[in-house]
């Protein structure tokens, strides 16, 4: 999985743009309805930020900022990281770990194509553990 390129990886559905003068309280709304953990803020059809459930609460809600006033402009991540599509996953995921945050955009050239989060990397783990868990209870009750 690691070796994947991230454009194999990239979830479509989750892939959210939104214009800096949204509202935070739109953009969380938008968020809870897509079960997505960060936007990409497009301007000129051009990427200009992130922003993401971590910002929520440490740049509005701990600041005492109004979401409904409070614009993505002033909250966001301006001039993200990214990485090209062809870049491996893991190397994705070093960047997420040196860097400090969950999510990167995944572009080519000015082309936003969609995002990655460093939670994907639990998704195949979690599955094993899951499938290894209900492989267990099954003998359990066969020996019982």
């Amino acid at each position: 999985m690691f070796d994947l390129p991230v454009k194999n990886l990239m979830e479509p559905k989750k892939l959210i743009m939104v214009s800096p003068e949204t509202s935070v309280s739109d953009v969380a709304v938008l968020m809870a309805s897509k079960n997505t953990g960060a936007v990409l803020v497009i301007e000129d059809k051009l990427l200009i930020g992130i922003f993401t459930e971590r910002d929520v609460v440490f740049r509005v809600l701990a600041k005492g900022r109004d979401a409904a006033t409070t614009r993505l402009r002033d909250v966001m991540t301006a001039a993200p990281s990214t990485v090209a599509p062809g870049t491996s996953y893991g190397h994705a995921l070093l960047l997420m770990q040196e860097k400090g945050f969950r999510h990167v955009p995944i572009v080519d050239g000015d082309r936003v194509l969609g995002i990655i989060a460093s939670r994907n990397a639990m998704d195949p783990q979690l599955e094993e553990f899951v499938s290894e868990a209900r492989r267990r209870e099954h003998y359990r009750e066969a020996d019982a």
